[in-house]
């Protein structure tokens, strides 16, 4: 893993999803071989493979300290191309110091996670006036999960954490996205811990050859997209669960 600590020009950065983007990582060690944030590899001039970098953008604190009082309120989404609670976080806590200067501020958050790391700052999160927690969990099945996110989190121990911040009521959000084998799996462990599912299909093509190898080619047809998403919205909707189709 190559890991360098790196100073940012800026961190409150425009989001086609939210208002603004705060990431305090530029690569993620989850490696997940679907994952849409390999474009940064682009921009970033890496050439190592996705998973085997991280760039730790040391100065995130200091820099939203000040843009908080310069740019017009908004919600913040952490993090967009990168997990703000993968394992350097532990170490680092750039997250953390960065959820305590938003809470300081008022503004309003959405975290989005595969780490039951964000449990240590649940403290901060309870003191804020407009927090969310989004849990990414593609699939129940943990052999599935071991192909296509290897240095995540089990999907079980994602589950536990939505459990928790849910049972402290924070508002709680699963996406499963892409749907993978095995999501069917979700609905019963789902039910009672979140407030909103969300439902993607696979958007980039970075997986195709771990479909391939593993004779999963089936999975990433139109028809099990567009089957599997109906059949999941029915179930959490059955159970009370909103659930959106965003494809």
């Amino acid at each position: 893993m190559d890991i360098r600590e790196i100073k940012a020009k800026n961190i409150l950065s425009k989001s086609q999803i939210y208002d603004y983007a705060v990431n305090p990582y530029v690569g993620c060690q989850h490696a997940c071989v679907y994952c849409y944030a390999k474009f940064m590899k682009r921009f970033t001039g890496h050439k190592e493979p996705w998973g085997k970098f991280v760039d730790v953008k040391i100065n995130a604190p200091e820099l939203l300290e000040r843009e908080v009082k310069k740019k017009k309120v908004g919600r913040v989404w952490i993090s967009g191309v990168c997990d703000p609670y993968q394992p350097l976080e532990k170490k680092y806590m750039i997250t953390r110091r960065c959820l305590e200067i938003l809470v300081e501020a008022g503004w309003p958050f959405t975290i989005q996670t595969k780490s039951p790391l964000v449990l240590r700052d649940l403290e901060i999160i309870k003191r804020a006036s407009d927090a969310e927690v989004c849990f990414t969990i593609t699939t129940a099945d943990e052999k599935m999960r071991k192909i296509f996110e290897p240095g995540a989190p089990s999907s079980a121990k994602r589950i536990e954490a939505l459990e928790r911040l849910h049972s402290e009521g924070i508002r709680t959000l699963a996406m499963i996205a892409p749907i993978l084998p095995g999501a069917e799996g979700l609905i019963k462990g789902l039910k009672g811990k979140v407030d909103q599912i969300i439902v993607d299909r696979l958007n980039y093509h970075y997986a195709d050859w771990a479909y391939k190898k593993y004779g999963l080619e089936w999975a990433m047809e139109d028809g099990f997209f567009h089957q599997k998403a109906d059949e999941l919205k029915a179930a959490f909707e059955k159970e009370g669960i909103p659930c959106q189709i965003v494809f």
